[in-house]
């Protein structure tokens, strides 16, 4: 088992467990999230850190702190879910500019975007939008100097060393190199969210979204 870093107390009814890897982080959060021990309310995965809120009427942190540990084989065990596929069309409006940031060809960077084996490490910045971990290290770009207004759902873009999928438009500064027309948040679904911390994502080129 790997013990978490540190573990700190939040109040009288949360704990936050603070961990040495993203990937260790948002194993943590998969497998408190799917079999999370009595008492448990609440699971917020972060990039190094996860908070676990408790009911105190049923255990306290100290019962908790020895279950707050990541199997050493995790990374081999089934993802949760299995691995969800997202068909893309690589033509995003910043497709050439990673290709001039990366010093690569077009062909290159979604030849080694597809390439790669992705986990969601956390949610944030918007309901539904992984942070997604595991890319070619070749393709770590920085955000765009300017964000846009408004960046269509389904965008799929590159930011530092994480690859995101938009959820639904919003604003955002991350670089766009397709798109996908897998829905990933519904809120006629439970849970709506389609990815969840640990969950493993892989991206394949197709020429066109179904239905156009």
């Amino acid at each position: 088992m790997i013990p978490p870093h540190r573990l700190l107390d939040v109040g009288e009814r949360a704990v936050l467990v603070e961990l040495d890897s993203e990937l260790d982080a948002g194993r943590l959060a998969a497998a408190l999230l799917a079999r999370p021990p009595a008492g448990v309310e609440d699971v917020v995965g972060g990039a190094r850190t996860v908070l676990v809120t408790f009911d105190p009427r049923v255990t306290t942190a100290a019962r908790l702190a020895p279950l707050l540990t990541v199997a050493d084989d995790g990374p081999e065990r089934p993802a949760p879910g299995g691995v969800v596929d997202l068909p893309t069309v690589y033509d995003g409006a910043d497709l050439a500019a990673v290709a001039e940031l990366t010093q690569l060809s077009v062909a290159e960077v979604v030849r080694r975007h597809t390439a790669a084996r992705y986990t969601v490490g956390f949610i944030g910045f918007a309901p539904g939008f992984a942070y997604l971990i595991g890319g070619d290290p070749a393709l770590r770009v920085p955000r765009r100097a300017t964000p846009r207004p408004a960046v269509p759902a389904g965008s799929v873009a590159l930011a530092d060393h994480y690859t995101g999928v938009y959820p639904r438009s919003s604003p955002g500064g991350w670089q766009l190199l397709g798109r996908t027309a897998v829905a990933l948040w519904d809120v006629d679904v439970r849970p709506p969210a389609r990815l969840a911390p640990g969950t493993e994502v892989r991206f394949r080129a197709v020429d066109r979204t179904p239905g156009s």
